[in-house]
């Protein structure tokens, strides 16, 4: 066995190291403290990945991908406590004011905005939901600068007594009584400017800041309306409708070329269901506003509306709209005569009698768009 040298140890007691032995202690103790640095750095680098990650995940959670900014959380709530009401001022693009008192109601409207983002979303409904925002849509767009409120107009709705409100509203009228019936459609006379009327600039900031809102009711309900109104009695004398439309519909579209009546509601089913349907409207121009979908007057997919009211629950939805946009204290929607906005299936089933099953179809698939995105129901008692 191998002795060790007592001089070496009474050095080492003593403090008198080596120059070896000096410099293996010192690069020990450097591997271990950089040992310790690495783990160090290690551990950092693993907790900022981890924070990269959850943060990345909560916003593939939470972020609308459409941009859409209302609070999808407020869907599932069962009671909503009393909030702050937000200046009346300043509407959210997209997004709904909070009331004073939500209930039950409210949450419909929001559960209405939430079908239409995901509706939007669809892609096998793209071509049925989307449009561009061109002056077409533009035009139909009502602005009350005063009160900072863009109504979107959806002929045969219940619109004139919406732009009575607005007329009211800019100051046009002191009251809806006092507002002339010829003085409502002129638009050069009502005081009510379009959207198409301003700037780029001024558009978006508009659409951007300003309550949203529109009409809408049963699909097939409304072109039953149009047809009344602008074919069969006409009360604002618009002869074009009867002397120039109904003529160059019937001409290419009634199948007995004998019959001499006037159009007749299939004559019409069969023009709008026709995928060629556009040559004719080009020549109609904008009297189409009429008849043509709710998508293409108002894009809801493009343009994030605050409200979306339905006819056959106007009773309720007018004075949410009104209290909404902040002017409930200020103008009232006209008393609205019981049952008259009422979905009338009779009605429907009368007028679609007789009709061919491949005409109704072919009209369904060109209005699919509307019944989905505001959630009526598919008229099944029609189409087979």
């Amino acid at each position: 066995m191998r002795q060790e040298d007592p001089g070496n140890c009474r050095a080492i007691q003593q403090g008198n190291v080596t120059p070896d032995l000096e410099g293996g202690i010192v690069e020990g103790l450097t591997l271990d403290n950089m040992h310790q640095q690495w783990l160090l750095l290690a551990a950092c680098f693993w907790v900022i990945f981890m924070f990269m990650v959850a943060s990345k995940f909560i916003t593939l959670t939470f972020k609308d991908p459409d941009g859409y900014s209302t609070k999808h959380e407020l869907l599932f709530l069962t009671a909503v406590p009393e909030v702050g009401k937000l200046p009346e001022d300043k509407h959210v693009a997209g997004e709904v004011k909070p009331t004073g008192e939500m209930h039950v109601q409210p949450l419909v409207y929001l559960q209405r905005l939430e079908l239409i983002r995901n509706t939007c979303r669809d892609e096998a409904l793209r071509n049925l939901s989307h449009t561009a925002v061109s002056k077409f849509v533009l035009d139909r767009i009502f602005v009350c600068d005063k009160h900072k409120i863009l109504f979107c107009q959806t002929p045969k709705v219940g619109n004139t007594q919406w732009k009575k409100v607005l007329i009211v509203l800019n100051g046009a009228f002191p009251s809806i009584d006092e507002i002339p019936e010829n003085v409502v459609h002129d638009h050069e006379k009502n005081g009510l400017p379009r959207l198409s009327s301003f700037s780029d600039a001024g558009i978006q900031r508009r659409l951007k800041t300003y309550f949203k809102f529109f009409i809408v009711r049963d699909p097939f309900e409304r072109l039953i309306s149009a047809f009344k109104d602008k074919f069969v009695h006409n009360p604002r004398f618009e002869p074009w409708y009867r002397h120039e439309i109904a003529p160059g519909i019937i001409r290419k579209y009634r199948r007995n070329r004998t019959e001499t009546r006037g159009i007749q509601f299939e004559d019409f089913v069969r023009y709008l269901g026709d995928p060629n349907h556009r040559w004719l409207d080009l020549q109609f121009g904008d009297r189409i506003i009429h008849w043509v979908t709710y998508v293409e007057l108002c894009a809801p997919c493009e343009i994030k509306y605050s409200v979306v009211g339905h006819h056959e629950t106007l009773e309720d939805d007018a004075p949410y709209i009104l209290r909404e946009a902040g002017i409930d204290h200020l103008v009232s929607y006209p008393t609205i005569p019981p049952g008259i906005t009422a979905y009338n299936r009779t009605k429907v089933e009368h007028y679609f009698l007789g009709i061919s099953k491949r005409d109704i179809r072919r009209l369904y698939a060109r209005f699919e768009g509307d019944f989905r995105l505001f959630g009526y129901q598919k008229p099944e008692f029609l189409l087979n």
